[in-house]
């Protein structure tokens, strides 16, 4: 696997090691150029550690990584010169105004005093932070800081943005504001790579997704295909009480799998599912049945499995994002 003129960044065999701990393990992925790459995986599984890499932060032990067509290690100061990178942090000045870390970025990035007031302006207005541009920034609120992070990243425009975790300790509002930012850096042809610990940023914000655990990927495709690899639709059946589940379970006993044997049902649980395989028909037909019996509903759907579940069945593990540096 090599870089080509189609891939923002290209991943081969890389091993990153911490003493005696292995962060990085034969990792390997592309992504191309203008897609939004969601990477997603339990603690501990080196998503942090390969940003790192990626960014130049850190060198791999062992294999190659190309971003926008630079080595990381032969060529990093192309790299950087190539990137933008956003934390779980804000990296800002708080006792400056948001124009003026603006500003300073800009001259920082080789622009002259008055091209970077130009572009500080500019990005004030492209994200809704006029209002805001001369205050400090030590007073700015949580969702204000991450988009004055990401816009002093965009002085120069990059050809590939990591965020890791950006919208992490975000109120909703905030983190929509941010998606929208995702959205428009994928509308301007630049390559993101996102990692996030909320599974709803990844499948809504996302071309392609990869799964790492345990410092390698271990699934990669679009959302769907994801949630295809743990089966397809389900009926989820919530009785209104639910000591009514196991006379449920038997009435609907030769809907399930005829191989299988019927899931055991915990004496906290308040819900049953059980695959749809003929989709609407099969939720038509729990309906019936129940009805019939005359047991009460608190909620009856159809549902497709969600990343949720694509952690569960692949890893084992929750999803919650890596704090390791």
């Amino acid at each position: 696997m090599r870089s080509s003129p189609e891939t923002a960044v290209v991943v081969d065999d890389v091993v990153k090691t911490f003493g005696d701990v292995t962060a990085l393990s034969g990792i390997s992925f592309s992504v191309p150029k203008g897609t939004v790459l969601g990477v997603l995986g339990p603690n501990g599984a080196g998503k942090t550690t390969m940003v790192s890499v990626l960014s130049t932060l850190q060198q791999p032990d062992f294999g190659k990584a190309w971003v926008a067509g630079f080595d990381v290690v032969e060529q990093a100061a192309d790299v950087r010169r190539s990137i933008m990178l956003t934390g779980q942090y804000a990296a800002l000045d708080a006792t400056l105004t948001g124009r003026e870390n603006l500003q300073l970025f800009g001259r920082l990035m080789g622009l002259n005093r008055r091209d970077s007031k130009t572009r500080a302006q500019q990005l004030l207005e492209a994200f809704d932070l006029v209002y805001a541009g001369n205050r400090r920034v030590g007073g700015y609120s949580g969702g204000m800081r991450r988009r004055i992070d990401i816009a002093c990243g965009l002085v120069t425009r990059p050809e590939v943005v990591f965020l890791d975790e950006p919208t992490t300790g975000l109120d909703p509002r905030s983190r929509q504001a941010v998606w929208s930012l995702v959205k428009s850096l994928k509308n301007e042809g630049i390559t993101v790579l996102l990692t996030t610990q909320y599974l709803e940023e990844a499948d809504i914000l996302s071309d392609n997704i990869i799964v790492i655990d345990k410092g390698t990927v271990i699934a990669e495709g679009t959302a769907d295909q994801l949630k295809q690899r743990t089966g397809g639709s389900y009926c989820e059946v919530v009785p209104l009480n639910p000591t009514h589940l196991q006379k449920i379970q038997a009435l609907l006993a030769d809907l399930y799998p005829q191989d299988a044997p019927l899931p055991e049902i915990k004496p906290d649980a308040d819900r049953l599912s059980l695959p749809a395989i003929d989709g609407p028909a099969t939720l038509s037909e729990v309906l019936r049945r129940l009805d019939m019996e005359n047991i009460q509903l608190a909620d009856v759907a159809l549902r497709r499995p969600s990343l949720d579940d694509v952690f569960l069945s692949l890893t084992g593990h929750g999803s919650k994002e890596d704090a390791r540096p």
